[in-house]
């Protein structure tokens, strides 16, 4: 990679499948109190969890796991049809505290270096842009990161995943248009809304599927096209 990164090898890696195709990108928040203590874990031989990199909160790059290699961060996880997805995906772990130790927005500095990454990422590999998500989007069972006060659209607005240039109809059944942007439907439907929103309506977070949500849903399908 060109960007400057600092080398933190983990051990938490393993070889993909025979054939995998890296077409999936998924960023994640720490949850940790700091970032020494989230990479300190993400090399943790006995915690067999890691990632690709890790973005401090001032900007600097950590290159955790190669990525040819499959690193452990996404854990039992569904995007479009697909689960397993540590085979076929990238991992960004992006320093901040989380909903558990204080959750905050992410600094300027934070998010360029973010985009950066993301942009040097999606140059080497086949990623379409839906594919680009978060780990509450692939676990929403589980997980509630990067969150609401992540900024998708920003990255959006540089090139890196979905973001709708406008709400589409408010209409359509709620379930039906989340199975087809991407997410596994057979959880409790306020649930999948609630994942939903932390990534495309982050000023309503409610697990409500109001009308306001469907139609940010229909545009979200629409900016897919």
């Amino acid at each position: 990679m060109s960007l400057r990164a600092t080398e933190l090898p983990s051990p938490n890696a393993s070889e993909r499948p025979a054939g995998a195709v890296i077409d999936t990108l998924i960023l994640h928040y720490t949850g940790m109190r700091c970032g020494g203590e989230a990479i300190a874990r993400l090399r943790d031989p006995e915690a067999v969890v890691s990632s690709h990199y890790v973005v401090e909160e001032d900007g600097r790059i950590f290159h955790l796991v190669p990525e040819l290699l499959r690193a452990r961060h996404a854990g039992v996880s569904h995007w479009r049809g697909r689960e397993a997805l540590n085979d076929v995906s990238i991992g960004i772990e992006i320093v901040n505290p989380g909903h558990e130790w204080g959750y905050r927005h992410f600094p300027a500095l934070q998010m360029a270096a973010v985009a950066d990454l993301c942009l040097e990422i999606l140059g080497r590999h086949p990623i379409p842009a839906r594919n680009v998500v978060g780990h509450s989007d692939v676990a929403p069972d589980r997980k509630q990161d990067p969150g609401e006060l992540f900024d998708w659209q920003g990255l959006a607005e540089n090139g890196i995943g979905i973001w709708p240039a406008m709400d589409g109809p408010a209409e359509g059944d709620a379930r039906e248009l989340l199975g087809r942007i991407g997410y596994r439907t057979d959880l409790e439907l306020p649930m999948l809304v609630t994942a939903f929103q932390r990534h495309w309506r982050p000023e309503r977070v409610d697990g409500v599927g109001d009308s306001g949500t469907l139609a940010r849903m229909q545009g979200v399908l629409a900016a897919i096209g």
